[in-house]
């Protein structure tokens, strides 16, 4: 059972807390680039470990990620001019730049002492894998761009969503590194999702329901190994690696592309769930691609014009309780990304951790918080950073069958090294 102050301080990212600050060590999804299609196009506004901020493209092409409120008197700089390589305060004229530096101050002319000492907070941004990321911390300490083999894949490759999740991060985070609940909560997605549907492994996760977790440390973070049993008196193991501080990767499912997942808190009490489906070494399929935008597998139907999910906790998840009863949907509710997202919004904005009791199957989730808090008393130390290396995050998801005195962290290697020459058209995973 975990303290009441354990729970916070796993829970709280804004700046200041031992959490907000490990994770503003690392390079952070933003939004989309397409968020920001052309120079000079609308600003759009951002929130990241509890800071409002505002996004803009400029005239050359750079990104800027600054405070929302003008300096001068607060004025949300969303309804600012973005012109002329800045971005200007319509209300008495304040422009500023991509780094934050007010480059014009009207009212005292081109000359003027007090421009040259306004600079707004702003944060460097580069663009990965169709995503605008960010660092929020410490400039000195930027670490180099991100090896995270989805943000490196020819753009054909790989297919990226964002959805607004409402709830803290880590309860999501926990959700995605759980692979006890899919023999229960997705069973009947499993059989009919087109990007889960025909793999040999499903049968696995129908006839066995009581898993058994191993967890492997790497440099990057955990190795969560979920073991089933096989055909022949083998073992099926299903292995998730989580990056810190909230990346995960979907152990795949045949040949289906690989899923991926990154947690970013936007404040305590909601988070961005950033979701990836990509393939090391062909380009998605159209029919693949279509599903994606559909909605299927891990992505989602919007609201229009929003990231809402469109099955959301307002109209309780278009919930079907004739489905449930049928077993089409084990919980009633359709889809895999709105399954997890429903239940663990279910659990309030920030879960009581302080209530609950965990069992074996939960072994991945005590690890994964463990690592949390010492990698953040290790940031607060000076001390190295766990899975803050770009080479500690090339590292792969793997589903693969092995005789029973075999451990995946000896047999496993070549499904999860990702510069393995050994991987063939399936990942080197079972289907």
């Amino acid at each position: 059972m975990m303290s009441q102050e354990q729970n916070d301080a796993l829970t709280r990212t804004n700046a200041g807390t031992l959490m907000g600050d490990l994770f503003r060590r690392f390079w952070i999804p933003a939004l989309h680039d397409w968020e920001l299609p052309e120079p000079d196009c609308a600003p759009v506004r951002v929130q990241l470990l509890g800071e409002k901020l505002i996004a803009f493209r400029d005239s050359q092409n750079r990104i800027g990620l600054m405070d929302e409120f003008c300096a001068h008197r607060g004025v949300s700089l969303w309804f600012g001019r973005n012109e002329e390589s800045g971005l200007r305060c319509p209300y008495h004229g304040w422009k500023y730049d991509v780094t934050g530096q007010c480059v014009d101050l009207p009212s005292e002319g081109p000359d003027g002492p007090m421009r040259k000492r306004i600079k707004m907070k702003a944060y460097p941004c580069i663009e990965m894998g169709g995503v605008i990321w960010t660092y929020m911390g410490p400039p000195e300490l930027k670490p180099a761009p991100p090896a995270l083999e989805w943000a490196n894949v020819a753009a054909p490759q790989r297919f990226v969503s964002k959805r607004l999740q409402e709830c803290n991060y880590l309860q999501a985070l926990e959700g995605g590194i759980d692979s006890s609940h899919v023999s229960f909560l997705h069973s009947g997605q499993l059989r009919t999702d087109p990007l889960f549907k025909g793999a040999k492994a499903n049968k696995y996760n129908e006839n066995d329901k009581q898993v058994h977790f191993d967890v492997v440390e790497f440099e990057g973070g955990l190795l969560i190994g979920a073991r089933r049993n096989a055909d022949e008196g083998r073992y099926y193991w299903r292995i998730t690696p989580w990056i810190l501080p909230f990346h995960t990767i979907i152990p795949p499912r045949g040949n289906h592309p690989i899923g991926a997942h990154a947690w970013v808190p936007i404040d305590d009490d909601s988070c961005w769930a950033w979701s990836m489906n990509y393939h090391p070494s062909r380009p998605l399929a159209e029919g693949e691609l279509a599903a994606m935008k559909d909605g299927q597998g891990i992505h989602n139907q919007y609201v229009p014009g929003t990231f809402i999910p469109l099955q959301n906790k307002r109209n309780d998840y278009l919930m079907d309780r004739e489905a449930q009863k049928k077993g089409i949907h084990y919980s009633g509710i359709s889809g895999i990304a709105m399954q997890d997202a429903s239940l663990q919004e279910s659990m309030g904005p920030i879960q009581d951790r302080t209530r609950e009791n965990l069992c074996p199957t939960d072994r991945g989730i005590v690890m994964t918080r463990r690592l949390l808090l010492q990698a953040a008393e290790d940031n607060r130390a000076g001390r190295p950073i766990m899975g803050l290396d770009p080479e500690h995050q090339r590292v792969r998801s793997c589903a693969i069958e092995l005789p029973p005195e075999q451990h995946f962290k000896d047999h496993a290697r070549h499904g999860l090294d990702r510069k393995s020459t050994r991987l063939n058209s399936s990942h080197g995973y079972i289907s």
